[in-house]
């Protein structure tokens, strides 16, 4: 219940004060701390403001203000305290009672974790929340914000793992959310999770979460990784000069969590003792029931820590805030827009007035909208004006960039007293011996292909027994079923739709799970982002650059997360391209498709032709994104910038949760679209049911029995359009079935050829059917055609809805939809006449001389354009090279 629930007259007991900056400070010295009797005296005429009693005289607060403080009626708490303090209850609630009801309603604490990407935080989330969050060793693998709950020491923990980002500038996706998280949510806690082995990078975050003026916890991650370098680093004295504590942390292993959210605990409890500046209230002094509850809970408190200052800092004054000394000339314009603000606006109340002030100099766009919303914004802004003028003039730079050259003063100064590195010589480390061969400029490249063709030759051979094994457990079931079940409807549906349809996708599960191991230890490694750096120079060829290949590549396992990762891109006409192309990144879901083409028509290469596979899903891509940079989206894209983060051997724990996390969607998808999928698909095939004519054979009965099914009418009627592809009605109608999930292709297949849920079965039906005038139903260049067709065609449902929301717009979907599906018929039908007709060679040397002549052409107009040498002529190439 909130205080400004109360009506005129009810008494209640604060159990917890929101918000931060000014009104925080300001409410907090007036008395309004946990366990405190409130009483509501009136309202104003308009209801606002109102007047309250506490401590024993009044104050206003206009109703937002009301609005942050939770409270809990007297009545209620009473009710309660008689139920949870019922032994030492002798008829009488005293106001002790009352208030240690207060402080059990009170434990809940909302903590947010804030940090650089690649800093570890979702690993931290994983270990003390139980959640399995993806975890990735490259920038931007959390796009959104992750929530959880756990119990420590009696208090409940709302955890939040918010998106990775470098500062709150406001400038990219995730600095608006991380901020507006922190402003409107109003987390208790901070948790600014430090990356230990880049240490003056990850603090510039932290110096503008202490101009935000919110609790915060230093989470120091990966401290091992520090200690192992051999580097000295006294982060108890750091802490004691930035006002912040600071505890070590190693997240895969645990160690330093449950001292970590101790120091959370204190720092949360402790805060409604004192101001914003880390200074002990005088309405706190005498107050036993703190030191009795930190004394069960067995944390610092006054009869183990001298003074009561030292609440949150194990016996050292590490609870206060700073305030970083930008220079005398930042100093008097922050203090001149200060007072500007003190006297016209009362914005203060919402953020602290200095963070207000640094955010107006560093022209910060939300900001300056937040501040126009108050009255006499203006005067605020004139003075702003003045104050950057004169910055402007003294200082010949940008209160922008002065602002950030202080702050990285700051750090250095900070380090320089309390961090001393291991000298080790440049390229000594195994990171910087490593990328001298994965990201050397030749060999790179071939280095990353290898590695996807080991990766496709693994999912066959190593995924061929436990397939094997599978197959054999659903042969054996489907005919338990069947020899024991009576014949009939229910019988058909079960043995035919149910256990022929899902075994005929959970067969191909191992093979699935090596392809997620795979990509796992490319996330986990750090080689992911090596990825997106070698590919930077191809990606720019088409309008984007290598941070838009992370997306992509996430895109073989899944495309709806890798449409989700793109929100890392800043620019907005990058990000809509790579959403556009990144469904054209063959995703898992087709792969028992093409695992059974291949395993039928080319056993031989199987690998080989999937590797084939994925390489033209990845061109394919590529020419579209030039095509639609080209004529959609033509403005210029931003620069690149990727952190190559240190290589990290991934823990065998990891690994596997992260890898069982996606067998484990599979398995729920198995369960659920595709289980529905495969029933309707029976249905639709089974109804309306044909009775065989005298003298007629069981296979002719049941073709006709197919071809006249609502299925049947389906497929005939959209044959004439995909014959030009090779494709019959029945691969007609499979292929329209996996518009909701591409695995029900292959479900729909082992329907409409009634193999059953046995894979051998289906892979002879492939290998052998024939089509009522005698033809085959597969040839080796139908296989390639389909394989092709569903690598293009439209993405599955939950796919389209994600690039709806994505863009905002379903006229994107819908366009995504209708183009995959237009180039995908275009690209069967090439490829299947050629080969029909035996021209696929000359076709093929076509295309290479057209590739070719387009390479050299392109590189004589640069030439032309952008010579070489400045000619002094005044062209366009010399004026880029500044020679004219």
């Amino acid at each position: 219940m909130k205080l400004s629930d109360l009506n005129i007259g009810d008494r209640a007991v604060i159990v917890k004060v929101a918000g931060h900056g000014g009104f925080r400070k300001r409410i907090v010295e007036m008395g309004f701390i946990k366990g405190k009797v409130v009483e509501v005296v009136k309202a104003a005429p308009l209801k606002d403001p109102i007047e309250y009693s506490i401590m024993g005289y009044n104050v206003t607060l206009r109703r937002s203000e009301a609005d942050k403080v939770e409270v809990i009626g007297v009545e209620e708490a009473a009710a309660k305290a008689k139920e949870l303090f019922d032994a030492d209850y002798h008829g009488v609630i005293t106001e002790e009672d009352i208030r240690r009801v207060a402080f059990e309603e009170r434990k809940e604490i909302k903590v947010a974790l804030v940090g650089n990407p690649n800093c570890g935080k979702t690993s931290l989330f994983n270990m003390v929340s139980g959640q399995h969050q993806k975890v990735g060793n490259y920038s931007g693998v959390t796009v959104d914000a992750k929530a959880g709950e756990f119990s420590f020491k009696g208090y409940k923990i709302n955890i939040v793992d918010l998106p990775g980002t470098y500062s709150l500038s406001a400038y990219s996706p995730e600095e608006r959310y991380v901020r507006g998280h922190i402003q409107e949510e109003s987390p208790d806690v901070i948790v600014n999770v430090v990356d230990a082995s880049n240490l003056e990078r990850n603090l510039f975050l932290t110096t503008q979460l202490i101009d935000m003026n919110v609790r915060t916890v230093i989470a120091l991650n990966m401290y091992d990784e520090l200690e192992a370098r051999g580097d000295r680093f006294d982060y108890k004295t750091l802490g004691r000069l930035i006002g912040i504590p600071i505890v070590p942390t190693v997240s895969p292993k645990r160690i330093g969590l449950d001292e970590l959210f101790e120091t959370v605990i204190n720092v949360y409890e402790g805060a409604d003792y004192m101001d914003s500046d880390g200074r002990l209230l005088h309405a706190a002094d005498g107050d036993e029931l703190l030191d009795e509850q930190y004394h069960e809970m067995g944390l610092p408190h006054k009869h183990t820590v001298k003074g009561r200052s030292d609440l949150a800092g194990k016996g050292e004054d590490t609870v206060r805030h700073i305030h970083i000394n930008y220079g005398a000339c930042i100093e008097r314009a922050i203090g001149e827009i200060k007072a500007v603000m003190a006297k016209y606006t009362a914005i203060a109340d919402e953020f602290t007035p200095r963070y207000v002030a640094i955010k107006l100099l560093e022209h910060d766009a939300e900001m300056e909208q937040t501040v126009n919303r108050y009255i006499n914004s203006e005067r605020v802004m004139e003075a702003r004006d003045r104050a950057e003028a004169r910055v402007r003039a003294e200082m010949k730079d940008s209160p922008e960039n002065v602002i950030a050259d202080a702050r990285y003063g700051f750090i250095a100064g900070a380090l320089r007293e309390t961090f001393t590195p291991h000298v080790e010589e440049r390229g000594k480390t195994v990171t910087a011996r490593v990328d001298r061969i994965l990201t050397h400029r030749y060999l790179g490249f071939p280095i990353f292909l290898v590695f996807l063709f080991a990766m496709f030759e693994c999912t066959f051979i190593l995924g061929a027994y436990p397939q094997e094994w599978i197959e054999v457990g659903m042969g054996a079931l489907g005919s338990f079923v069947a020899g024991h079940m009576p014949d009939g409807v229910l019988k058909d549906l079960v043995v035919d739709g149910i256990i022929a349809g899902v075994g005929g996708v959970l067969v191909f599960l191992p093979n699935i799970l090596i392809l997620y191991l795979f990509i796992t230890v490319m996330e986990a490694s750090g080689y992911m982002a090596r990825v997106a750096f070698i590919m930077d120079k191809v990606m720019h060829h088409v309008g984007l650059h290598g941070r838009s290949f992370i997306p992509m590549i996430m895109g073989f396992g899944c495309s709806v997360p890798a449409i989700m990762a793109t929100r890392t891109i800043e620019n907005r006409n990058s990000r809509m391209v790579t959403i556009l192309v990144t469904p054209l990144m063959s995703c898992s879901a087709r792969l028992p498709i093409y695992l059974l083409f291949t395993a039928v028509f080319f056993p031989k290469h199987a690998g080989l032709v999937l590797f084939a596979i994925y390489m033209v899903g990845v061109l394919l891509a590529g020419v579209m994104a030039k095509v639609f940079k080209r004529f959609l989206f033509p403005k210029e894209e931003t620069p690149f910038v990727m952190e190559l983060p240190p290589y990290r051997m991934p823990t065998v724990k990891v690994m596997l949760r992260d890898t069982w996390d996606k067998c484990e969607q599979y398995l729920r998808k198995i369960g659920t679209t595709i289980l529905v999928g495969s029933v309707i698909i029976w249905a639709l095939s089974y109804f309306p049911r044909y009775e065989a004519q005298a003298g007629e054979d069981e296979l002719t009965a049941m073709q006709v029995q197919q071809s006249q099914s609502y299925l049947g009418r389906i497929g005939h009627f959209i044959e004439p359009a995909m014959r030009p592809c090779g494709f019959d009605w029945k691969t007609s109608v499979a292929l329209l079935s996996g518009i909701s999930a591409k695995e029900i292709v292959v479900s729909t297949i082992g329907i409409l050829y009634n193999a059953g849920d046995d894979e051998a079965a289906l892979s002879e039906k492939v290998a052998t059917e024939l089509n009522a005038d005698g033809t085959r139903a597969f040839t080796p260049a139908i296989a390639v055609s389909l394989m092709l067709f569903v690598l293009i065609y439209v993405p599955c449902v939950a796919t389209i809805a994600t690039i709806k929301n994505e863009t905002g717009s379903w006229w994107w979907a819908l366009f995504a939809a209708v183009y995959t599906v237009v180039l995908a018929w275009v690209v069967s039908f090439c490829v299947y006449q050629s080969v029909v007709h035996n021209v696929w060679q000359e076709v093929l040397a076509g295309a290479a001389i057209v590739t070719a002549v387009y390479i050299a052409g392109r590189a004589v107009y640069r030439r032309l354009k952008h010579p070489k040498d400045g000619c002094g002529s005044g062209c366009e190439g010399c004026k880029i090279q500044g020679k004219c």
